[in-house]
């Protein structure tokens, strides 16, 4: 499957933005779908999931109450809401998939196969 993620881009702090991954070759909802990112010199975090089968959510602690993550299987698209933005925040995001029968570690880097080029998220004090 291919990844292309959008709607990064500059914000004031407590600003809104939604990021978009649209996916290609394959059956969408046979995939979890998640957001992580990864600020300049720090390790790639995850941020958000959503599982493919039953659209569980799962979400960072940085993250949990400001962020949501949804999907739209009949546009093949898993979005990432992201509201009340902080400095801290600044980042690339990468959205990233895999499939369903993987199962386990869905907040887990390692175990998400598939990956978009990422897309920058810059949030103004």
């Amino acid at each position: 499957v291919q990844l292309q993620a959008s709607g990064g881009g500059l914000v004031q702090a407590g600003g809104s933005l939604r990021l978009s991954c649209a996916a290609s070759g394959g059956t969408f909802n046979a995939y979890d779908m998640g957001w992580f990112r990864q600020a300049p010199g720090k390790e790639r975090e995850f941020v958000a999931a959503i599982s493919g089968s039953r659209g569980s959510t799962y979400y960072g602690d940085s993250v949990k109450g400001r962020f949501t993550i949804s999907r739209d299987n009949a546009k093949n698209t898993s979005y990432l809401q992201m509201n009340s933005l902080k400095s801290e925040d600044t980042a690339v995001y990468y959205c990233a998939a895999r499939r369903t029968s993987v199962g386990y570690y869905i907040t887990r880097l390692s175990k998400f196969d598939y990956w978009g080029q990422g897309t920058q998220v810059t949030v103004s004090s």
